[in-house]
């Protein structure tokens, strides 16, 4: 099976061409093309995430990287044939909402007929609806052009099997599982007794993880995104073993369920530094000691859930997933304390949003896949569960 998946649910176009043989779980997968463009350095000047800007890129760049990832999987042919009025009119119906596009798609299609492809997988939420949407209708778009099934996809089950996949394939893993998902936008806890089967059993109630480093970034004077700049200020206080600064809140370490709180982590922060000019080490210092509470929180959360529910497996996934600090503390602690538990975290260049995960569980959904004239509504959904997957 060749599988087209589609990744725009916040920042990031991603357009991938995988391979996979076998049946889920126990197929073997190859990349055979990956197009990915960040607007990281568009967004950098709002200090976040603008979801118009978002949107307005990604209907850029969708044409672009299917071109890209095509010419990448050899899968690009360019002999097109010129569409019926009807195929015109529906394509531009199908995209009218992004400016742009459908003229594109048009002229990509006129040039490069169909290529050898048996799913189309898009990601339809968890994400800013603006972007998901662009990416939900240019899916729908192919889906109807080539007559390929599509299958809607959730982005967090992307992150889970994401952080599996190892020597081209999903290992055999132990159930009860848990995954872990800390990103810019989530912090939560599922439970998994089966594959695709999710129980969300903790939560953040306000910041997720990712955007707590983010807002502690940019008070520090941290550029976006301030996951990486805090934690580079982070790996120097340790390696000078700078002096402490401030000592910092555990929020809900010892509650009495599983959910998180990092907004009064970061209003700790501000507070530590309101009306203070503060050095390069003190910066630094600071970055250390933010970091290290977050850790301590996560890996106390995931202990008590492993506890509780006799985990055998613990996923990490998510952008947060590649902080190398965050890594080796769980690798450190959970291999000293738990050592049946198999833990998995995702190759750095899977960590963040990529439409790679997408096509992993679009195989993995492939029953739910429908031809275009079976596909009813479909829909964005920015606060999709894992737990209705």
């Amino acid at each position: 099976m060749i599988i087209l998946s589609i990744e725009t649910s916040c920042d990031e176009t991603a357009i991938s061409i995988v391979s996979a043989v076998g049946d889920f779980p126990h197929a073997e997968y190859k990349i055979l093309g990956n197009s990915l463009f960040s607007q990281i350095d568009i967004h950098r000047e709002y200090g976040g995430v603008f979801p118009a800007v978002a949107k307005r890129e990604h209907a850029k760049m969708l044409v672009p990287c299917l071109q890209d990832s095509l010419s990448e999987a050899e899968l690009l042919l360019n002999n097109g044939s010129v569409l019926t009025q009807e195929q015109t009119e529906t394509l531009h119906t199908t995209l009218h909402r992004e400016p742009g596009l459908g003229d594109a798609l048009i002229t990509f299609l006129e040039n490069n007929s169909k290529p050898t492809i048996d799913l189309i997988a898009v990601t339809s939420g968890p994400g800013l609806e603006p972007a998901l949407w662009v990416g939900i209708n240019f899916a729908r778009a192919l889906s109807y052009v080539w007559d390929i099934p599509l299958v809607p996809i959730n982005h967090m089950e992307g992150h889970i099997l994401s952080s599996l996949f190892t020597n081209d394939s999903i290992p055999q893993i132990s159930f009860p599982a848990l995954a872990l998902l800390i990103s810019g936008g989530h912090t939560e806890l599922d439970l998994m007794q089966e594959w695709g089967e999710y129980t969300c059993i903790g939560e953040t109630r306000d910041d997720a993880v990712g955007e707590a480093f983010d807002k502690v970034a940019r008070m520090l004077g941290l550029q976006y995104p301030g996951g990486p700049e805090v934690s580079s200020r982070a790996r120097r206080a340790r390696e000078e073993n700078l002096p402490s600064f401030v000592k910092l809140p555990r929020p809900m370490l010892d509650s009495d369920d599983l959910d998180f709180s990092f907004s009064g982590l970061k209003t700790a922060v501000r507070y530590a530094i309101e009306g203070k000019t503060l050095t390069d080490d003190e910066i630094a210092s600071i970055a250390c000691e933010f970091e290290n509470a977050v850790t301590e929180v996560l890996l106390k959360k995931a202990e008590q859930a492993i506890e509780h529910h006799g985990v055998q497996t613990l996923i990490v996934g998510g952008g947060v997933s590649a902080n190398t600090f965050i890594r080796e503390s769980f690798v450190s602690h959970f291999k000293k304390s738990y050592p049946f538990l198999a833990i998995y975290f995702p190759e750095k260049n899977l960590s963040t949003d990529n439409s790679v995960m997408i096509a992993f569980a679009g195989h993995a959904r492939t029953q739910k896949a429908r031809p275009y004239a079976e596909l009813g509504e479909l829909s964005a959904d920015g606060n999709l569960s894992l737990s209705v997957t």
